[in-house]
């Protein structure tokens, strides 16, 4: 199997690395340093596994399924951010599929890296570090992984050789267990494993040392075929003697072996998560003997339906074990604790004492799940049988006393934002809209919102944010909500109200939204989850009554002028148009034709304080600008790429607002700014700070000058000041 190296840094030492403009064009200033930081939220994705080291106190990494992998500074209580490096064209690479260390080697940590199994994602890559991730070598990998994709709670399914640092295991969804021989360097197939791969199963789910023995668990068994191997010499398998069957225990998930009782628990359901599980059960093997036990545990009068998930053992007290349940909806999911190796349970849940006051978003309302949902990963602190965390859909809790809990997540920022509005003023510099957690009113950068998710109503995930240029005080915004899909503020996004109608066209797809410079004309998008574009539909108003617009393209996003209440803008994917109304969004018109067309990506935006002053990102067709209207564009030659475009403060002096891109010059897709009007551009990001994919928002601060909000998918909000 072939692999390239190479080695990438990801910390301090790369912040220098900066790249050049491309010849003949002149740079407004020299590179600026920039400090990067979260806009803080604190978690607001999946954690997808958590692992102690077991020979260093207060050593531990924790993995995501699209926000890359964290390392636990004990001692600052925070994550270190690892895989912010992974940059444009790797990011594929910030889903986390699994993650080892080396028990023999406290500073070696490796991880597997590919968040989609599908033939339009690139291949899969194994990250080793020497210095506990502070800089790593990577080799890729001719196969691809699935850290986003169902089955991403499972594992681990990478392992250091409990006889061989130089040896590891990765085992892959559909192209069987593979096997290094030099710390990771390169990778062949495994010789002589019995498992078939199969082109849509789960594969080689995990892998775990029992003594030095390999075990790894099959997730394509039917329930009645092995779902559980071992090597004792890395070269012959075998199906491990009266390994559980049946519905209940059909895909193993997690497994944990408790070394002075010799007994390896595994947590099994009937499907692989973290949804659609309805069925599981807990088992352990006596190693020794070679005989399983039943050690499920039994609530009296427990009748809903659901699997079993994470698994830890007490590495400090033989025989204590906690485990997870998960997709239980009815009676809510939780960790249950044994001291007698499964004879009896306790309900952590049931004493929990939540404090959630640093992440105020995840007290939503009184449907907010207090323990959690999505639990399969769970962690036992091999120094502190007290200590546990574990991670979930939202957040990692973590408990010193078996008793209070709180969110254990500073530094861990994984949400995938897709909004963002920087008001003029007010108190709040940032208004932000993501998926899973909704709309947040930032009142500080340094503080999870004080108001947590904007409520009346409550989203799921955000699809539109819009505020009144010439009246700031009001913003509307969208996305799935629990009570209505659209809703307005009169006081900058610190309250909302739900629009007092909507179209029908909102319950199934409600898409993006604008209002007018002074706040009298709504338009409303519709777009599908699948695709699907649908007319828009225009209120006037404030959102109670609506009336469709035939004229303005399915599924476009509606721009407002920013100085004209009587204009609005449209771009339209299908035919290269830009349309314009001067109506107030009551009909539209075409006016410049022949732009680039085809993808919905492309992206329009109007210029702050100027009317008729519009740009066009088009991806690899290059920015497009436009000073009359939309009736004409002219393309950019300064960069040959541009994905996002937005407008912060003018420097000293300029007449023109500062303008940040995330494009592309002839060496590299980065982060821009330009202080004259798009002539030249310098980058502001460093090869250490590059989280992946960041192609969806971008605004400058309109008071403060430099600063910029990038909206990243899977790393939150990043924002970047000046040093």
């Amino acid at each position: 199997m072939h692999v390239t190296r190479r080695t990438v840094l990801a910390g301090a030492a790369a912040a220098a690395a900066l790249t050049a403009l491309p010849a003949g064009q002149t740079a407004a200033a020299a590179a600026p340093a920039y400090r990067w930081r979260n806009a803080v939220v604190g978690g607001t994705g999946f954690v997808t596994g958590v692992l102690f080291h077991p020979a260093v106190r207060g050593l531990a990494y924790a993995r995501t399924d699209i926000g890359g992998a964290y390392r636990w500074d004990d001692r600052a209580a925070r994550w270190t951010p690892l895989t912010d490096h992974l940059g444009w064209d790797d990011w594929n690479l910030l889903g986390v599929e699994a993650l080892a260390v080396d028990p023999a080697h406290p500073d070696r940590v490796y991880l597997a890296l590919g968040a989609y199994a599908q033939s339009w994602a690139g291949n899969g890559a194994v990250l080793r570090s020497e210095d506990r991730g502070a800089t790593w070598t990577r080799a890729d990998l001719t196969v691809k992984l699935g850290a986003n994709e169902d089955g991403r709670g499972m594992g681990e399914r990478l392992l250091v050789d409990p006889r061989d640092s130089d040896t590891l295991w990765l085992g892959t969804r559909h192209d069987g267990l593979l096997k290094s021989t030099d710390r990771g360097a390169t990778w062949a197939a495994a010789s002589g494993f019995p498992g078939a791969p199969s082109a849509s199963g789960q594969g080689v789910c995990l892998l775990v040392a029992v003594g030095r023995t390999l075990y790894a668990g099959w997730a394509d068994s039917d329930g009645t075929t092995p779902n559980l191997y071992r090597t004792a010499d890395g070269v012959t398998w075998e199906a491990v003697p009266g390994a559980p069957a049946g519905a209940a225990a059909k895909v193993p998930v997690r497994a944990a072996y408790d070394c002075h009782t010799r007994e390896l628990y595994v947590t099994y359901a009937d499907a692989p998560g973290p949804n659609g599980q309805s069925d599981g059960s807990v088992h352990k093997l006596a190693v020794a003997k070679g005989t399983w036990t039943e050690v499920t545990p039994v609530e009296p009068g427990g009748t809903d339906a659901f699997g079993y998930g994470g698994v830890a053992v007490d590495a400090r007290r033989p025989g204590a074990v906690v485990v997870s349940t998960n997709n239980r909806w009815a009676a809510v999911d939780t960790l249950y604790r044994t001291t007698d190796g499964g004879r009896t349970w306790t309900s952590l849940k049931d004493s929990a004492v939540f404090d959630v006051s640093e992440t105020p978003y995840l007290e939503w309302g009184a449907d907010a799940p207090k323990f959690g949902w999505w639990i399969q990963a769970v962690g036992i602190d091999p120094y502190d049988s007290k200590h546990i965390v574990y991670g979930t859909g939202a957040t990692l809790y973590g408990t010193r006393d078996l008793k209070h809990w709180a969110p254990q997540i500073r530094g861990l920022e994984e949400a995938s934002v897709v909004q963002l509005v920087s008001p003029p003023v007010g108190e709040a510099h940032l208004l932000s809209g993501s998926r899973d957690i909704g709309v947040l009113y930032h009142e500080r950068l340094t503080a999870s919102p004080s108001r947590g998710m904007a409520t009346n109503p409550v989203f799921g995930s955000a699809t539109g944010l819009a505020q009144a240029a010439a009246k700031p005080s009001y913003v509307v915004r969208t996305g799935w909500g629990d009570h209505g899909n659209g809703a307005h503020s009169a006081d900058g996004g610190r309250t909302w109200a739900p629009f007092e109608a909507q179209p029908a066209l909102a319950k199934d797809a409600p898409g993006p939204i604008a209002t007018n410079a002074d706040g009298s004309a709504l338009l409303w998008s519709f777009v599908h989850w699948d695709g699907t574009r649908y007319p828009a539909h225009r209120s006037a108003d404030n959102g109670a009554t609506w009336t469709e617009i035939a004229s303005f393209p399915k599924g476009a996003t509606p721009v407002a002028d920013p100085v004209d209440p009587a204009v609005f803008y449209a771009y339209d994917m299908d035919t290269g148009t830009v349309l314009a109304s001067t109506d107030s969004g009551l009909t539209f018109t075409a006016r410049a034709t022949g732009l680039p067309s085809g993808d919905s990506q492309f992206k329009l935006v109007a210029a702050p304080g100027r009317t008729g002053d519009l740009w066009l990102s088009t991806k690899w067709n290059g920015l497009h600008r436009s000073t009359d209207g939309g009736a004409t564009f002219a393309q950019v030659d300064s960069c040959w790429a541009s994905y996002t475009l937005g407008f912060g403060k003018a420097a000293a002096g300029a007449d023109y607002p500062a303008i940040y891109q995330v494009g592309s010059t002839e060496a590299s897709t980065a982060v821009y700014r330009s202080d004259d009007g798009a002539k030249s551009w310098v980058r502001i990001n460093d090869d250490a700070h590059q989280w992946g994919w960041t192609g969806e928002i971008i605004v400058g601060d309109p008071r403060v000058y430099g600063r910029v909000y990038l909206a990243t998918n899977g790393r939150g909000i990043q924002y970047g000041e000046p040093v």
